[in-house]
């Protein structure tokens, strides 16, 4: 019995032979085949702009005023994020003061920060000063850091 059981097993192939059989196999395959299990598709009515839009927010939220120990989009900082299909970012945002010591440094810090999300392609940032910024516009977790209530 041991014979039979070796005759039944399939010889390997010397190495010549191996690879025109793998030329061959690569010549007759069909175009359409794959070895691969087919990709999922994304749920129906899935934008991937949602997924950059929270990198863009989370970069901003690393931008901080240097007199406020809080970053900027908690500060109220930030009045418009948009970004069209072509991922290109334009952020209004305004100062605590027109006066405030880091107008020319803090958009440039805004728009380095966002260049640097994965997939986003421009960045333009517009500084603004309508509506003036007030305490008021803080949220409640740059309230409670501050302890402003």
């Amino acid at each position: 019995m041991p014979d039979e059981a070796l005759t039944q097993r399939p010889m390997a192939p010397n190495p010549a032979e191996a690879e025109a059989q793998l030329k061959a196999d690569a010549t007759t395959a069909a175009p359409d085949s794959k070895d691969f299990a087919p990709m999922p598709q994304p749920p129906e009515g899935y934008d991937p702009r949602e997924e950059i839009m929270d990198r863009v927010v989370a970069a901003i939220k690393t931008c901080y005023d240097p007199e406020i120990p809080v970053d900027i989009w908690e500060l109220g900082l930030i009045y418009r994020v948009d970004m069209d299909g072509q991922r290109n970012v334009e952020i209004d945002m305004t100062l605590t003061s027109p006066m405030c010591p880091v107008a020319g440094e803090l958009p440039e810090q805004v728009r380095q920060a966002v260049l640097g999300v994965e997939d986003v392609n421009e960045v333009k940032i517009e500084l603004v000063w309508e509506p003036p910024w007030h305490q008021g516009m803080m949220s409640e977790e740059a309230r409670l850091q501050l302890d402003m209530f």
